[in-house]
């Protein structure tokens, strides 16, 4: 990870995340973990941060009526999947961790059609309305100008 690079994206994303999370040391702090876990995964952080904006608001503790848990909204299933029985899916580092890897495995598994694999993400592949939240989220508030060749994986 560059480090210069993630503090610029951090100080751009950083007011926009002001509205969900009040305390700024919280604010940096998620930002750079979510750009670091974003980057192993090799997704965009935006849409990562369209994600967790769309599954929960930015709460860590939320908790969906299906049992999904945390940031990203991760069904304890994947801890058999990717983890160990000790994962705490509402430590938000943990969290993201898991999303990003779900997020990108889908994205494999639908060989880069962000649609499917959002949908995929949700429980709701055939449908569009999950992948057009997501989707209006990261073109509304957080969209950063690219390359073309640069928008959904690294």
């Amino acid at each position: 990870m560059d480090v210069r690079t993630a503090r610029q994206w951090v100080d751009t994303m950083e007011p926009r995340l002001a509205g969900f999370i009040a305390d700024g040391d919280r604010r940096r702090t998620l930002l750079l973990r979510l750009y670091q876990e974003a980057g192993l995964a090799g997704l965009a952080p935006e849409l990562v941060l369209a994600v967790v904006e769309v599954e929960s608001a930015f709460r860590a503790d939320a908790v969906s009526s299906a049992g999904a848990v945390g940031l990203m909204q991760i069904m304890p299933f994947w801890i058999h999947e990717l983890g160990l029985p000790a994962d705490d899916l509402e430590d938000p580092w943990r969290n993201l961790r898991y999303g990003c890897t779900i997020l990108a495995h889908y994205l494999a598994m639908e060989q880069g059609d962000l649609t499917r694999a959002l949908a995929r993400y949700n429980g709701s592949l055939g449908e569009t309305w999950y992948p057009e939240r997501v989707m209006s989220a990261w073109q509304s508030r957080w969209h950063v100008p690219r390359s073309a060749s640069d928008v959904t994986v690294r």
